[in-house]
């Protein structure tokens, strides 16, 4: 008896009992679904993530004011401001270091034509664009000259701009913010959330000079919210953390004993941390879900003893003609792997259009590689074997005298 006529007794034997055969397909089936589409959750979520940390940039720090203290109550980073642009200058000559950037920001009203929208106002130098990897879509940047000269210039983000202008072409267009009037530069690229989930795109540029002098203000000449800074590379940011949190502590003059009025935080760090999160939370979800495949398997497993002692006399007479042992162990097993293997088809078919489902109501993000759905239907095969074994052994270890006599 060839391979051939065995998988041909072994379809018959499934499509003998076709209600049994779809209800032991049934636990594969949902297991597999549930693989797919846990494991589509959680590298969507690892991806958009990677997306946030790339769209920061790379090797950077940010520096934040201290806290401080009144009447016992000490309120939290931030609250005093300790930070200077020429702390920022200072900054920028450390050989480890690429390039600086500090930011002052504050709430403001737009207008153009009819149209108003409130927003978050932003100054900046030039290099914040390039340590944040942001690409300009349209129009161009302010440049150091205008810095130096405190024009009005503004770039938009993407909503801002949209919000404002529509479809119509914001570059060269006046707006006015808090009624002084401003020249469109430019239109940033879309960068969508932060890790904070805070959107990048609802934001107004303009230089930093133009921001302290004429918009914002500051009771502190000078003086700004926090500073970005880039290292050079990867391995140097510890180095660049420590020469940074040196040289604020002599330029603020604080002595031995005293703590920093400032906080330097790695934000690569904190990204990989973030990344490294998001993979873990991502294969935990396929390993919950792939529980859903033991089960299945452990039915299958019971299903196919059943089977075995119903058809005793079948496999006795089968024996008595002819076939052995391995014939018998073949036959089994191939039933269990095709019970397997259809359901596992079905299954990955069920967890891309749950996957999909999920990301049209829920607008959640999904990935699904190849190397998940393989990773699925190996699961889904190898079920079959491991729990197809012992029924398959336990039928070609009978002896055909014994089943013979089974009623």
């Amino acid at each position: 008896m060839n391979l051939l006529t065995i998988i041909g007794e072994a379809m018959r034997a499934l499509q003998t009992n076709r209600l049994r055969t779809a209800l032991t397909m049934l636990g594969m089936i949902i297991g597999v679904a549930a693989v797919v589409l846990m494991l589509a959750v959680g590298q969507g979520a690892q991806t958009s993530i990677n997306s946030a940390i790339a769209s920061m940039g790379s090797h950077l720090l940010i520096i934040m004011p201290g806290a401080t203290s009144s009447g016992g109550v000490r309120w939290g980073i931030g609250s005093v401001k300790t930070l200077t642009v020429q702390d920022a200058q200072a900054i920028a000559e450390l050989p480890m270091i690429d390039a600086t950037a500090p930011i002052i920001s504050g709430a403001a009203q737009l207008n153009y034509n009819a149209n108003n929208w409130s927003t978050i106002l932003t100054g900046v130098t030039p290099d914040y664009f390039s340590i944040n990897n942001w690409e300009i879509a349209s129009g161009t940047i302010f440049s150091e000259g205008d810095l130096r000269s405190g024009t009005r210039m503004a770039v938009l983000g993407q909503i801002t701009a949209t919000s404002l202008f529509g479809d119509e072409d914001p570059v060269g267009k006046v707006i006015r913010i808090t009624n002084r009037p401003f020249t469109v530069v430019g239109v940033l690229a879309a960068k969508g959330q932060s890790l904070s989930g805070r959107d990048q795109d609802d934001n107004v540029f303009i230089p930093l000079t133009t921001a302290q002098r004429q918009i914002i203000g500051n009771q502190f000449p000078g003086s700004i919210n926090f500073m970005m800074v880039r290292a050079k590379s990867e391995n140097d940011m510890e180095a660049a953390e420590a020469e940074i949190t040196h040289l604020l502590r002599q330029r603020h003059r604080i002595s031995n004993h005293m703590e920093n009025d400032f906080t330097v935080r790695n934000l690569t760090a904190l990204a990989s941390v973030a990344s490294n999160t998001a993979k873990i939370m991502g294969w935990m979800l396929g390993a919950i879900a792939s529980v859903s495949l033991l089960v299945g398997g452990i039915g299958i497993m019971n299903i196919m003893l059943v089977s075995v002692t119903e058809r005793t006399r079948e496999i006795g007479i089968r024996m008595a003609i002819g076939a052995n042992q391995r014939m018998i162990l073949t036959q089994f097993l191939l039933e269990s792997l095709m019970i397997c293997t259809l359901g596992g088809l079905t299954g990955i078919a069920l967890g891309i259009g749950g996957a999909w489902l999920a990301s049209q109501l829920a607008g959640i993000d999904i990935v699904i590689t190849s190397g998940t759905i393989a990773l699925a239907f190996s699961f889904a095969s190898i079920t079959g074997i491991f729990f197809g074994l012992y029924p398959a052994r336990k039928a070609a270890a009978l002896k055909p005298v014994e089943a013979l006599r089974h009623e």
